[in-house]
């Protein structure tokens, strides 16, 4: 499957293939009224999301490959929730909180994650984390 955004068109897919297909630090493949899905690849060796919160959006991640250490907290300096992740686990970020995911393991962290509404402008593609910061100015 080629990896786009395939905004607001109906389709269906095998979710776990395209998720470990995918060689970019994000890629959106669905951008809709809603919500957003996107796929991100993190590097091992502690590669991360960075530090990050979403005032007005929800987020449910799904780790498919990897392994990595989720922290949330109510504010940047306040990390309440810290857990280890692995393939087939989830995390759920609400709104306003402040959170990272961190690559632990010793091989590219796969994982696909759900935004309600959509976070990223349609047809996003940041090869690495880098371009993200540059992009997001």
């Amino acid at each position: 499957m080629e990896l786009k955004d395939y905004g607001k068109e109906p389709i269906a897919f095998n979710m776990e293939e395209v998720t470990l297909q995918n060689e970019n630090y994000r890629t959106t493949l669905w951008t809709g009224e809603h919500f957003q899905l996107t796929l991100m690849s993190i590097p091992a060796g502690g590669g991360d999301i960075g530090m990050e919160v979403h005032p007005h959006v929800d987020q449910f991640l799904r780790l498919e490959a990897g392994t990595g250490r989720v922290e949330m907290g109510p504010a940047e300096d306040q990390i309440t929730f810290s857990q280890v992740v692995k393939a087939d686990d989830a995390i759920i970020i609400p709104a306003n909180t402040w959170h990272n995911v961190t690559n632990i393991g010793n091989e590219p962290m796969k994982l696909y994650s759900i935004y309600s509404p959509a976070n990223h402008p349609f047809d996003t593609e940041e090869e690495t984390k880098q371009d993200a910061i540059d992009q997001e100015g």
